[in-house]
């Protein structure tokens, strides 16, 4: 094998531009992923929403095309294996690649809190088919035409409940831990193809999707314990994941990255 170094031919500006790209949000239709879509689009990336809701995923696509971007929306169940595989095909057919996945996904705001051995047996399994199963299969499904390519970003988005361990969602957590080892193992497996692979850990994040179990107080108490004192909000997220899908990010491969202001320190 060549170990020669290598690296991105671009003008220096250009390492740090998202422009041009073919990016697939999964979950864009709403709250954190629906921010992803909008600035990826405003750097000049081509926003593909795969989304379970078309009707939210269809609304951030004609609010991205009004504003004077590129956005494409499609209905995508991630943890069904033949939906994944069709939305990837029909991104290829319209764009001719992809080269951004971000892994945004997730069950979570619907859940309720409650002890571990309470959980319906049918909600753990359809939280790990989906916060889990789902990245595997939208992975699995872009990495061959990232490997022809030799150039592919795969983020997945993670959660400040594991390293707090946070109590009463032992599915949504083991979900999101199990996240960071597959970004580890994949990151090996991807990197001699220039695909780099990295997790983003947001804090809690406040965003247009209500969480009934999240008091006034509870909300208090995790900004308090922060190191910035404020609510964090989805723009807050932009910088990292925008910038772990640009050239610049190329020797940047299997780390989990925290954004939460400081609630966690690793």
């Amino acid at each position: 094998m060549n170990h020669k170094a290598t690296f991105d031919a671009v003008p220096y500006g250009r390492n740090f531009d998202v422009a041009g790209r073919v990016a697939i949000i999964t979950g864009g239709g709403q709250g954190i992923g629906r921010e992803y879509a909008r600035q990826f689009a405003a750097a000049g990336a081509h926003a593909i929403i795969a989304e379970a809701n078309f009707e939210r995923a269809s609304a951030v696509q004609d609010e991205i095309i009004a504003a004077g971007g590129s956005a494409f929306a499609l209905h995508t169940d991630v943890g069904d294996q033949n939906s994944v595989e069709a939305m990837v095909a029909d991104v290829i057919r319209r764009f001719g690649r992809v080269d951004v996945l971000v892994n945004n996904a997730g069950i979570f705001t619907s859940l309720k809190m409650k002890p571990f051995e309470e959980i319906p047996f049918d909600e753990w399994e359809q939280v790990l088919r989906v916060n889990i199963t789902g990245c595997y299969l939208t992975a699995r499904a872009v990495t061959s035409h990232m490997r022809q390519r030799n150039w592919g970003r795969i983020i997945n988005i993670t959660s400040g409940s594991v390293p707090l361990g946070v109590r009463n969602y032992l599915h949504y957590v083991t979900s999101k831990s199990a996240l960071i080892g597959m970004t580890n193992s994949m990151a090996r497996e991807l990197g001699s193809y220039g695909i780099t692979v990295n997790a983003v850990q947001p804090g809690g994040t406040f965003t247009e999707v209500p969480r009934e179990t999240l008091t006034e107080e509870g909300k208090s108490r995790l900004i308090a314990s922060q190191c910035i004192p404020r609510e964090e909000v989805p723009m807050d997220l932009v910088g990292l994941v925008l910038f772990l899908s640009t050239p610049a990010a190329s020797f940047i491969t299997g780390q989990t990255i925290a954004v939460d202001g400081g609630l966690t320190h690793w």
